[in-house]
């Protein structure tokens, strides 16, 4: 039987102490933590508070984020390219330090289509970080977006099988991607071919100018949370809003859902993790 995922928030308040008081107080099990520019750390110094500060969440486990527009592993410009590759290898390396076994990367985060980006050094660079963090004993998941080649499932599902990587399905990306959205496509399309590569999940009804929406009811994600419970190895689901009231509706609606729909059966799920 699966069990139930383990529920998660991002690192959205700045006070520490606060965040690990509103998760532990909320019934959550996880923090999510996101990388970029502006908390990148740059000395020794700082990665040692950094080490510190992520030792204090406990007992709440931490995976990561890597959120950086326009570093990419594929970027025509060679130089761009391995800017970026340095770049996320160093950052293998500190969360490897710090515990980590999970970090979610991106292809095209902040540009409105792939021009600049190549195919096959994307593939490439994508399947060199995803070797070289296997080496740290850490997965690499590639999340799907709004726009670019992952928010198309044919193109997603060929740089997870290419790449040889991991996968984290974000369900608000997934509802507004233009192939969904003119129902070329359903969301399921983005799973199908690879269920068992999925680790991890973000959670809220849709992406907007304004940022991440929340559900109203559960009518709004049923579906899609439905899809989730059926990916066996997808355990971390984490509630992607920055705004406390729209995060507790979400975990309100989420929670909803969880006690409602039966466990679905997955054997060998625990062994496979």
């Amino acid at each position: 039987m699966i069990s139930p995922p383990k529920l998660a928030l991002c690192n959205f308040l700045p006070d520490l102490k606060c965040l690990k008081e509103f998760a532990l107080d909320h019934g959550f099990q996880g923090i999510d933590w996101t990388f970029n520019r502006e908390n990148l750390p740059r000395t020794r110094i700082q990665e040692q508070s950094l080490a510190k500060t992520i030792y204090t969440l406990y007992p709440l486990e931490v995976r990561y984020h890597l959120f950086f527009t326009n570093r990419d592993l594929g970027d025509m410009d060679t130089e761009k390219a391995k800017n970026a590759s340095r770049l996320f290898r160093h950052l293998c390396r500190l969360i490897s330090r710090l515990g980590g076994r999970r970090i979610t990367v991106h292809v095209g985060l902040g540009r409105d289509s792939a021009t600049g980006l190549c195919w096959q050094r994307t593939v490439e660079g994508l399947a060199d970080l995803t070797s070289f963090a296997a080496g740290l004993g850490m997965r690499v998941c590639l999340e799907n977006l709004v726009r670019g080649w992952t928010g198309r499932p044919a193109l997603f599902e060929k740089i997870l099988r290419r790449a040889g990587c991991w996968a984290t399905l974000d369900i608000g990306h997934a509802r507004c991607c233009a192939s969904v959205r003119n129902r070329s496509n359903k969301m399921e399309d983005f799973m199908l071919a690879h269920p068992e590569r999925f680790l991890n999940a973000h959670i809220y009804h849709e992406e907007t100018m304004e940022g991440h929406l929340p559900p109203v009811t559960l009518a709004d994600m049923e579906d899609r949370l439905r899809l989730l419970r059926s990916l066996p190895l997808c355990d971390w689901w984490v509630l992607e809003l920055r705004e406390e009231k729209a995060l507790v509706q979400t975990l309100r609606i989420v929670r909803e859902y969880l006690e409602r729909e039966p466990v679905p059966n997955a054997a060998g799920r625990a062994a496979q993790a």
